[in-house]
């Protein structure tokens, strides 16, 4: 039988993922557990762009006025990346600017398609999947 966890317990567990990311990225193909197909070039040059999170639970994903919080999860600031011109399909989230561990990764909610240099910005979430 499986644990179930408190509110608290889930929260806890989403801010203690939240600070081991320091940096997010973006990939033009699904990352793995490696981090592959991460953007390159462009000018202003892409690269990967420092991120903080709000408390679990105490923000939703719009900010405190415009969306509810969500208990267990953490959810980042927006980030702005420069891109070159390309498709994007998925963000990763780090453990360092340069090198470090790949924490996560999954798709973005829509691929962006970018005819020419642009930017993308991106906002996650992070904390346990279930309650039990």
């Amino acid at each position: 039988m499986a644990a179930v966890y408190t509110d608290a317990e889930r929260n806890y567990l989403a801010d203690q993922e939240a600070a081991r990311i320091t940096h997010m990225s973006l990939h033009t193909a699904n990352p793995g557990t490696s981090g592959t197909g991460e953007a390159t070039g462009g000018s202003p040059a892409y690269a990967r762009q420092a991120v903080t999170f709000n408390a679990a639970g105490a923000v939703g994903p719009m900010g405190g006025t415009a969306q509810p919080a969500t208990v267990g999860v953490a959810w980042s600031n927006q980030v702005t990346f420069d891109l070159a011109a390309g498709t994007y399909t998925h963000f990763g989230a780090w453990s360092a600017v340069t090198a470090g561990t790949l924490r996560c990764s999954n798709a973005l909610s829509s691929s962006q398609v970018l005819a020419s240099q642009g930017q993308v910005k991106v906002s996650i979430g992070v904390g346990p999947v279930s309650a039990a």
